[in-house]
């Protein structure tokens, strides 16, 4: 983490560097004083305050549900109801962006002259806020039709402008958003918020889940509207993210601002304990066996309880898995065939990691669906503790199936929506046989306690427990069957940085006890560098590098390991 050096101006709420924030400047573009939202009679923002001046950034840091997007939302009118039944309530000493009141009711029309042309709003999943049915080009176009006087061909000259500020090729103004890259989409939707030239721009969690070089590539290009004089209220989990582009830095916890201050300031010398927990999470930096928790820093405890009975994977010197010039062929939205895996091969050894890391699109889950049996190589093959495994009929594979497990980034999306915790884990402790919850009530107990969970989460539906605890079940599902090797798939990309720092050291704690051998995958590096013994490098369906993990860090040999990890760990402004 090296923050950007904010001493070229005075911050515009120098007065506010406390939890309650002081009084606005009178001279900033946006001021924020003792705003409070609640939500029926449950108050989720609470006194919050701050400004901000015209080219200034501040990022607004936390956990979710600490207030970061509510904040967000509340300032250009779409807190709206929270549930049917529930009455939104906004109150505030102060929420102006510059001569304008910004306590309006939800469904004021005079929004309408705000959004857009004076506020910006970039959300994280480009894919869902674009529409799916138009073309990036109309997407950009609706805001200039509907709120300037351009004509037909000025608004397509604009669009064309839009797209190339933000680094993309006019042609993709004809192409709909599932026909680009993630990091694309991204672009396409800051294109699309800046149209109309608003004085505000509000990104809330834009980098999330993007691979290194497209969040370099993203910050960068936040970072040179703000240079250009836009204002930007930055929304984020994490604050390793934040440094290079921030100004100032908000931290929030529970509705509230905790501490405050100057980029630097807060990433180097953190004055709130909380903040302090947050730093100390991000796996940046830490060795790998370093704890990134300790007591009492979340909810859930991290202590590993017994086993299930799957002991260590075998003592004999076979690999768990190995992985002989595999290769996947696909075809296409063009009709021309491609290869997503390209003559791969590595070996897993027993009670280690292997990290598998690259871009998106470049071959590591089309991996992992070939070491689990999901997909069948068109050449080259998977072998299992020494023996056959890819090469065998599914009949012959099924006995040898609970050796080997899977967890997933989303937790949710993986399970039956119809059944209680408890009776998932029944449902994998039995091969699928049955999922009544009171079949094996000591093994649902035991596995809740392998992962640090409460027994009394057995009868609660997933979707009723936050991120962290799904991902502990959905380990604990995983760890069912009593496998050897498990394949995780960015099991913590989505995660907040204190609930993915406890899944880090929840998979460490089984590792060392279990003897369990990971294939660890995941577009961060950081999370990379801290669990794995050795890293392989994929790009474009090949490994370019790969070895022991401090080695690839320290001294890569690649180009591209060159690049990457100038993107996922950038020198100093």
């Amino acid at each position: 983490m090296r923050p950007r050096d904010a001493a070229t101006r005075a911050p515009a709420s120098s007065a506010a560097t406390g939890p309650a924030g002081g009084a606005a400047d009178p001279e900033a573009l946006l001021s924020v004083r003792n705003l409070s939202v609640a939500f029926g009679g449950t108050r989720v923002v609470d006194g919050v305050s701050f400004a901000l001046a015209p080219g200034e950034c501040l990022a607004l840091v936390g956990e979710s549900g600490s207030g970061k997007s509510v904040t967000a939302r509340t300032l250009i009118g779409l807190t709206g109801r929270h549930r049917a039944a529930e009455r939104t309530t906004v109150t505030a000493d102060a929420l102006r962006l510059a001569d304008r009141d910004l306590l309006l009711p939800a469904g004021d029309r005079r929004w309408r002259g705000i959004r857009g042309s004076q506020v910006g709003l970039v959300l994280q999943d480009a894919l869902v806020s674009l529409d799916p049915l138009r073309t990036v080009g109309r997407e950009i176009e609706d805001s200039l039709r509907l709120h300037t006087r351009l004509r037909g061909r000025e608004r397509a000259a604009r669009v064309r402008g839009l797209l190339a500020s933000v680094g993309l090729d006019a042609s993709v103004a004809g192409r709909r958003p599932d026909q680009l890259s993630g990091g694309m989409r991204q672009r396409a939707l800051i294109a699309s918020a800046i149209a109309l030239d608003p004085p505000l721009l509000i990104a809330d969690e834009p980098t999330t889940a993007l691979d290194a070089t497209i969040q370099a590539q993203v910050l960068g290009l936040l970072a040179d509207l703000r240079r250009r004089g836009s204002a930007m209220l930055l929304i984020s989990h994490d604050l390793s993210v934040v440094g290079s582009v921030a100004d100032r830095i908000a931290v929030m916890r529970d509705g509230r601002i905790v501490e405050q201050g100057t980029a630097r300031q807060v990433l180097t010398a953190p004055r709130h304990d909380y903040t302090r927990m947050l730093l100390r999470a991000v796996p940046s930096g830490k060795p790998r066996g370093t704890r990134l928790t300790i007591p009492g820093d979340g909810a859930g405890a991290t202590a590993v309880a017994e086993t299930t009975g799957a002991g260590p994977a075998p003592s004999a010197p076979a690999p768990s898995v190995e992985a002989v010039s595999l290769r996947k062929t696909f075809v296409g939205a063009d009709g021309a065939p491609f290869d997503a895996v390209s003559d791969v091969s590595f070996t897993l050894m027993p009670g280690r990691t292997l990290g598998l890391v690259g871009e998106s699109g470049s071959g590591k889950s089309t991996t992992a669906r070939l070491v689990l049996g999901l997909a069948a190589p068109d050449a080259g093959e998977v072998r299992l503790f020494g023996g056959p495994w890819s090469s065998l009929p599914e009949s012959a594979r099924r006995p040898a199936r609970p050796r080997l497990g899977a967890v997933y980034q989303d937790a949710l999306g993986s399970f039956d929506p119809r059944l209680t915790v408890g009776a998932l884990l029944v449902d994998a402790l039995s091969a699928g046989k049955t999922s009544r919850a009171r079949a094996h009530p000591e093994g649902v107990h035991r596995l809740l306690g392998l992962v640090g969970l409460e027994p009394a989460l057995a009868g609660r539906q997933p979707r009723t427990l936050s991120g962290g605890q799904r991902q502990r079940v959905a380990i604990a599902r995983a760890l069912a069957p009593g496998p050897s090797v498990l394949v995780c798939d960015e099991p913590v990309s989505a995660l907040d940085v204190s609930v993915q720092a406890q899944i880090l050291d929840l998979l460490d704690d089984l590792q060392g006890r279990l003897g369990l051998s990971y294939l660890f995958i995941s577009h961060d590096l950081a999370v990379i560098r801290h669990v794995s013994d050795d890293v392989a490098v994929m790009r474009a369906g090949r490994i370019v590098e790969h070895g022991a993990t401090e080695r690839v860090f320290s001294a890569p040999r690649h180009a591209y390991t060159r690049r990457l990890l100038a993107a996922g760990f950038p020198s100093p402004a």
